[in-house]
């Protein structure tokens, strides 16, 4: 693009680099990596350091994140929670599909089985409230497209809820936790879940999970409307749009 600013550009590179390596790099590493000049990057680095953006090393000469970023990140940690970063994107997918978009997190509790809680809903005023839960209700999450999605993408203790008896809703709940161990691997390799009327007969979701840095779901989304609409038209598009905002909220907050 021909508005892009290629020294601002070039200095956000080597800010979002030093992030994902999680380590302090050194002016060749650095210059490796982002296929700069040597002289370039020595330039940038200054600029950044002199802002307090980064710090060097002075014992090696490396660089590293700054206390300014740490002092911004905090007050955007004040000012925004996942609610107001995930409403664009679930804005987005709603006006695209006319259907009602959730966003859940896990609740999990060591003397029961996880449940995921919604924390935000995205609906027109000619959107039904009652074909989905409302925010702040809760459900188990083996009986969810979400719940799936922050199951499998989570370090889950099946052991202290295995002798649970899972209670069915539907003719399409999941019957036992072996079967459940099955669904999750299958969703960890697709990227995402389906709710094929588990939890009420002629509802239909579609879930991906919102991953951390860690490739760790901190919350989930989905698109969810009465099965006859939902599989009516191009559903592996609607598969495939549920990921792309998924991923698109996972890369802002990694």
């Amino acid at each position: 693009m021909s508005d892009i600013i290629n020294s601002l550009d070039r200095a956000l590179d080597i800010l979002i680099l030093l992030y994902h390596k999680k380590r302090e790099m050194g002016v060749t590493e650095i210059s490796k990596e982002l296929g700069v000049y040597k002289s370039t990057i020595h330039r940038t680095l200054y600029t950044l350091e002199n802002k307090g953006f980064i710090n060097q090393n002075q014992d090696n000469g490396k660089y590293w994140l700054g206390a300014k970023l740490y002092a911004m990140g905090m007050v955007v940690g004040e000012k925004m929670s996942i609610k107001e970063i995930v409403k664009p994107y679930t804005r987005e997918l709603n006006m695209e599909f006319n259907e009602v978009v959730n966003v859940s997190i896990l609740e999990e509790k060591s003397d029961d089985c996880p449940r995921s809680i919604v924390i935000h809903k995205e609906c027109g005023s000619n959107q039904l409230q009652s074909v989905n839960p409302t925010v702040g209700s809760s459900c188990e999450c083996y009986c969810s497209s979400v719940g799936k999605c922050l199951m499998a993408f989570n370090d889950i203790n099946f052991k202290s809820f295995k002798d649970l008896k899972i209670k069915k809703y539907t003719d399409t709940t999941i019957e036992n936790w072996d079967d459940m161990l099955y669904v999750l691997e299958k969703i960890r390799q697709d990227g995402y879940a389906i709710d094929n009327e588990e939890l009420e007969h002629g509802l239909t979701c579609i879930g991906a999970p919102i991953l951390d840095r860690d490739n760790k779901a901190i919350a989930a989304i989905s698109l969810s409307g009465p099965t006859i609409r939902m599989k009516n038209g191009d559903f592996n598009y609607k598969v495939k749009r549920v990921i792309e905002t998924a991923k698109k909220i996972s890369n802002l907050l990694q």
